[in-house]
């Protein structure tokens, strides 16, 4: 197979932050708006994230509308497992961050015990891509988690939240371009403190006045920023600027 995933351009980062503040708001669109509940809800994107990820493994290279609606149904299940864990089984956040840390961290250590590298320019087998997948699910799960811990349990405030993100995410990219940090550390680091960046730019634009946020609403943030999601990828598939050679690794 050819490279199943995209080169970590801008463009991946910009689709990226986009993908997992549409994990938060349509979590919620369906959740609340449409009284799905959470399992309800769930179901129905957990149904729609395996055809996504059947049709991921069918392909034999990277194809940017299939991966990109794989990952944006991922945000919304991984937003989900946090939430029912947490808002139906009652399972604090703090405890919540801890178990999805190990979890997250464990699959890490398996992947690479097996295949020796983390790289994602060496995704280009079934047990690589099942790795990277179960990664990134646990990178959203945990996103979600710690996410909310922050903005609702110690600073209270989402946009002051989206900003230590931020911060954290320039302080990655500063020490990679400056100190040389590893580039793989340096990418998924990045990668996983995207997601609580992503769900603390939903909460703000779409939660009440009153909560901190923007009153937007989930369903205008979910259209506005799928919209750009669908835009972005359409211009990715024509010029194919994210296409990664195959690796050696």
């Amino acid at each position: 197979m050819l490279n199943k995933v995209p080169e970590a351009t801008i463009f991946f980062w910009i689709v990226k932050i986009l993908a997992t503040t549409v994990g938060e708001t349509v979590s919620d669109y369906f959740h609340n708006t449409l009284n799905f509940g959470l399992v309800g809800t769930f179901f129905l994107m957990a149904t729609l994230l395996a055809g996504a990820l059947f049709a991921q493994f069918r392909l034999r290279k990277y194809v940017p509308a299939v991966y990109w609606l794989a990952v944006v149904l991922i945000s919304v299940v991984g937003t989900l497992i946090t939430d029912y864990l947490h808002d139906d089984r009652g399972i604090a956040l703090k405890p919540l961050t801890l178990i999805f840390s190990i979890a997250l961290a464990a699959s890490f250590a398996v992947w690479y015990a097996s295949e020796k590298t983390l790289s994602i320019h060496s995704i280009h087998t079934t047990k690589r891509e099942t790795f990277y997948w179960i990664t990134i699910l646990c990178s959203f799960a945990l996103g979600t988690a710690s996410g909310d811990l922050l903005a609702e349990q110690y600073i209270h405030s989402f946009w002051k939240a989206a900003l230590i993100f931020s911060a954290f995410i320039a302080l990655v990219a500063f020490a990679h371009l400056v100190l040389r940090l590893d580039a793989i550390l340096a990418f998924w680091l990045a990668y996983i403190v995207t997601r609580p960046l992503g769900a603390s730019i939903g909460d703000y634009l779409s939660a009440p006045k009153g909560d901190d946020g923007l009153n937007l609403g989930t369903t205008v943030v979910s259209v506005v920023f799928l919209g750009t999601i669908i835009a972005v990828v359409a211009y990715l598939t024509r010029t194919k600027t994210d296409v990664i050679e195959l690796s050696a690794e």
